[in-house]
């Protein structure tokens, strides 16, 4: 393979799309928690390591997953044998050693939230993803977190509660949908993730309920003045209805592929609600 290939493969591996949002998240995070301006330097240096332990996060759960993609997911790097799982490893523990160093110079908090992070996706991609809603809770616990760590970089921490809350509910749902889209690979694996062990119509029941859950909370920072008009709209003319699409989305299509598209648009949606937090602040 050539060094150009190699490269792009180690890149395709950490899912740079991920990568990137949770670079955004942060930054978004710490211009509406901070107080008095933060310096550009910590910005930068908070989002870098905040998308590297995700960029991690993600390799390490491709070299756990390498048998489940070998149905569910075919043509990713591990599978496709584009790089080793021993190369995938390297990479792994170079990523987390920059974050871990570079949030050591920033603040013994962040670093404790960096690698307390590290730790979580590690026993997530080992045991937790298999079984029934705990994996899920974990992610969608550690994307909540990834707001309140920019808020700490900001030195304002409760201010990020609210879209810590809104970034939890959206991967809470987004991860069920991803259990019902592999669930054939992990089926023959023995996974116990929630649609296997309940069912795919009771786990869309418990997406409709969350997704209710989630446009309902959506109205609260409006009414209680946290955010202005400007969040309001965006959230009532992109986010919300997106929402509602995707539950249309995932009732009418039985096909995978209608499944992935929604897994798409709750990115897209998780997107926009940043865009809304940040010019309704």
């Amino acid at each position: 393979m050539s060094l150009s290939k190699q490269i792009i493969a180690y890149i395709k591996i950490t899912r740079p799309l991920n990568v990137v949002i949770t670079f955004f998240v942060v930054v978004v995070a710490i211009l509406i928690s901070q107080k008095e301006q933060t310096d550009f330097y910590v910005i930068l240096l908070a989002s870098i390591t905040a998308a590297l332990v995700a960029a991690a996060g993600n390799i390490v759960n491709d070299i756990f997953d390498i048998e489940t993609d070998k149905i569910s997911h075919p043509k990713r790097v591990l599978v496709s044998g584009k790089i080793s799982k021993k190369e995938a490893w390297t990479e792994y523990i170079i990523l987390n050693s920059i974050s871990i160093i570079i949030s050591v110079s920033l603040s013994i908090k962040l670093m404790v939230i960096v690698l307390s992070t590290i730790i979580l996706l590690y026993i997530y991609s080992y045991a937790l993803k298999k079984l029934p809603l705990i994996g899920n809770l974990t992610i969608a616990f550690l994307t909540g977190l990834t707001f309140i760590y920019g808020g700490y970089a900001a030195g304002n921490p409760v201010a990020a509660i609210v879209p810590a809350v809104f970034g939890f509910l959206i991967n809470l749902i987004r991860e069920i949908v991803k259990d019902i889209l592999d669930i054939e690979g992990d089926n023959k694996l023995n996974y116990r993730t929630l649609p296997i062990k309940f069912g795919i119509d009771k786990s869309k029941k418990l997406i409709i309920l969350i997704t209710l859950i989630l446009i309902v909370f959506t109205v609260y920072p409006f009414l209680t003045e946290i955010y202005h008009i400007e969040y309001f709209i965006i959230v009532m003319v992109f986010v919300n209805p997106l929402l509602i699409l995707c539950l249309k989305l995932l009732f009418n299509r039985k096909k995978a592929t209608g499944i992935t598209v929604v897994s798409n648009l709750l990115k897209l949606t998780m997107v926009l609600g940043l865009v809304a937090i940040y010019f309704g602040k």
